[in-house]
């Protein structure tokens, strides 16, 4: 995804997983690589692919002297099993903070396995608390590097080079080790991580509207604005009635067995532009939930152009259909489909392929 691959080697990273990691932390470098064209095998100690290690949500407020409250988020589920990974096949390691790191530091496993790739100089990258799994493998030892506030202590005690963060959006990059605050930083994280690994994106700035309202999926919101920011996009994101700085909550929702998903309540989504002074015309796409749409274009109920096909989660069908598209089952869940210049995803599980699909729309390439 994101470029032919041609002959080239396709990268591959690995994303250091525990319950109660930060949900934005761990979902958006997870998809945004693999939209990149990038392989991501997320795993956990004592776990194997198909288990879940839920998430947390961290409502933050962008200034590093307020205290954080924290939720139950998604359940991620794992594509890989910690006992059967082999350190010398993976380019790089992603550590997302949360509270998982506390005791992804205490397990002799991880510790070894991070300090080979210390000691290996691939690229490493660790956000909010993902440096405490650093520090006890030694590999901040003279190193650069930054983290929530809380964190300056310990990692000055374990002979980091400490850089004073003034917004929780920093990140720090000394050599191979990408270290940044919160989810913020994530396009600058994710960025600086991707350029450590070899990756150069090519394109020229394209201007991208995403409109969302109160209570849109929680990753159908961030993945893509903070994705679309790590490849050079300026990112407009707005709400009727609504203003810049004006706040959307978003929902949590999850496939956990049920007749339909479950919803709880996510982050606090912070919006960019005002509603009523966009001008349509300077943008080159739309993004609204699963659906992405060049502009210019129509889209009949909110949902797809007359004539299109398109595909989106089981309850929509009818009002596709009603409305003059061709519904395409969402089977299986991570289901994308491109009919022209619409691009539709059954869910958010669909969206490395959807987001790769909008790149190339906008003739965006990642290569290696």
């Amino acid at each position: 995804m994101g470029n032919p691959k041609g002959e080239e080697r396709r990268r591959r990273v690995l994303l250091l997983c525990g319950d109660y990691m930060e949900d934005y932390e761990a979902m958006v470098p997870f998809q945004a690589l693999q939209a990149f064209g990038v392989a991501v095998d997320a795993v956990s100690p004592g776990k194997k692919a198909g288990d879940i290690c839920v998430t947390a949500i961290t409502i933050q407020v962008e200034t590093t002297d307020e205290a954080n409250s924290e939720s139950r988020g998604h359940n991620f589920t794992l594509n890989a099993t910690f006992d059967e990974i082999k350190f010398e096949e993976y380019d790089g390691l992603v550590i997302p903070g949360g509270r998982s790191p506390e005791h992804l530091a205490m397990n002799a496993s991880v510790v070894e396995l991070v300090r080979k790739f210390s000691d290996s100089r691939k690229p490493i990258a660790a956000i909010c608390h993902g440096q405490l799994v650093l520090a006890a493998a030694g590999a901040v030892k003279g190193r650069k590097c930054t983290a929530v506030s809380t964190m300056k202590l310990g990692l000055v005690a374990a002979g980091a080079h400490w850089v004073e963060p003034d917004t929780l959006s920093v990140c720090v990059a000394d050599d191979n080790l990408i270290t940044g605050v919160t989810y913020y930083g994530n396009p600058e994280f994710i960025g600086l991580f991707l350029k450590a690994l070899g990756g150069n994106i090519c394109a020229s700035e394209r201007r991208v509207i995403i409109i969302i309202g109160n209570y849109a999926e929680d990753y159908e919101v961030t993945v893509p604005f903070q994705t679309l920011k790590v490849l050079g996009c300026h990112v407009d994101v707005v709400c009727p009635k609504k203003k810049a700085g004006d706040t959307c909550p978003t929902a949590i929702r999850d496939l956990e067995g049920g007749q339909t998903y479950s919803e709880i309540r996510g982050h606090n989504f912070v919006l960019t532009a005002d509603f009523e002074s966009i001008d349509a015309s300077s943008y080159d796409a739309l993004e609204t939930s699963c659906i992405h749409l060049p502009w210019p274009g129509n889209f009949s109920c909110c949902w797809c152009s007359a004539g299109k096909k398109c595909t989106g989660y089981p309850g929509i069908k009818a009002r596709v259909v009603s409305s003059g598209g061709t519904f395409v089952e969402a089977d299986p869940i991570d289901r994308c489909v491109t009919d022209g210049n619409l691009v539709t995803a059954a869910a958010w599980h669909g969206q490395p392929e959807l987001i790769s699909q909008l790149m190339t729309l906008l003739d965006i390439r990642v290569s290696f």
